[in-house]
């Protein structure tokens, strides 16, 4: 099946990819490692579904092992070292730019440095950095100084573009003024739809910047298959998750049935309306779910084929405007603490 596919934004204007993306995190982020073999099979199947002379958006991490270790980057260059062919089929967005084996973030020009060289390192030549992003605005340094610390670095050769994660609608446009920023990595599924948001979506609409949305699936939630923190396994960071607290949960799972209704309707599973809707939300926003099994990845790919009528969407906003979701996105300490919209 060809998927819809869609143009990167900024100086990636023309790089064609896949309308939606493939997160890798959790093949290596948990505490159970999942086998290589597994691993590699969910990559080629993204992989093997774009056509010739289009790209799958994978998306990784420095500090996407235990303990913040580079696990995810080496599981990477494992991959393409065994099938070196499937290198020119992916665009490669990394996040950095923390304290080394920390979630600290750290945007000075010597960190940012030894992040964009640690990642090329691990990577060991199998496969370039597309995109470089911040995972994080770090508070202590001005936007604009990190971008310019970052085109630095691309002129020196070590990544092409530059991306942000987890910033305001603000921030994104002063760190666009310095240089075009080509995607910005949001959280964006029916249950994280706030202002901010909206506001980021629609800025980033204004200045051609593609929305790369993380968790559309809301972290599994929203798939239905999880309904107390019992169906989580031991060591599974989504424990210390609010919104995955028991009594959170009982809540919040009226928006899932609800959304569970319309997509037994349309013939989809819920996971597919989740990514759907967020598909919809533009032409410049990528869904970016996770996946470590080869047919939920092929699952969630077909979503990007689904025609979403005017009455779906609008069901589905209705939907999200009457369930208010009890508990914040992290930890519960507030957006600054956890460095939410920087």
């Amino acid at each position: 099946m060809v998927h819809k596919s869609t143009n990167l934004g900024g100086t990636a204007s023309n790089v064609e990819v896949a309308k939606i993306a493939h997160g890798l995190m959790m093949m290596t982020f948990n505490a159970a490692r999942v086998p290589d073999e597994q691993s590699f099979e969910a990559i080629k199947a993204s992989l093997d579904s774009v056509p010739k002379g289009t790209k799958m958006v994978l998306n990784s991490g420095e500090f996407y092992g235990p303990n913040s270790s580079a696990a995810n980057l080496e599981l990477l260059a494992r991959f393409f070292h065994k099938y070196p062919e499937y290198a020119e089929k992916a665009f490669l967005s990394v996040k950095g730019g923390t304290k080394l084996n920390s979630l600290v973030p750290d945007s000075s020009p010597e960190n940012l440095r030894r992040s964009v060289d640690y990642i090329n390192e691990k990577l060991g030549g199998t496969k370039r950095i597309d995109l470089y992003e911040c995972a994080r605005i770090d508070p202590k340094v001005p936007v604009e100084e990190t971008i310019k610390t970052l085109v630095e670095l691309i002129e020196e050769n070590k990544f092409d573009h530059i991306g942000l994660s987890e910033v305001s609608a603000e921030t994104l446009r002063r760190g666009n003024a310095v240089h075009p920023i080509a995607m910005v990595e949001i959280e964006v599924s029916p249950w994280s739809y706030e202002e901010e948001t909206k506001k980021v979506i629609a800025t980033a609409k204004e200045l051609n910047i593609t929305v790369a949305a993380y968790s559309p699936l809301g972290r599994g939630f929203l798939t239905g298959q999880i309904k107390k923190s019992d169906d989580l396994p031991e060591g599974d960071f989504r424990r210390s998750l609010v919104r995955f607290k028991d009594e959170n949960m009982k809540h919040n799972i009226m928006l899932v049935d609800a959304l569970t209704a319309i997509a037994k309707k349309k013939g989809v599973t819920p996971a597919q309306l989740s990514i759907a809707w967020v598909s919809s939300l533009g032409p410049h926003v990528v869904p970016l779910p996770g996946s470590s099994h080869s047919k939920r990845t092929l699952e969630n790919l077909d979503a990007g084929n689904i025609d979403m009528t005017p009455e779906d969407i609008s069901e589905i906003n209705d939907v999200i405007e009457n369930h208010e979701v009890q508990g914040d996105r992290y930890f519960g300490i507030g957006e600054k603490a956890a460095h939410l919209w920087g």
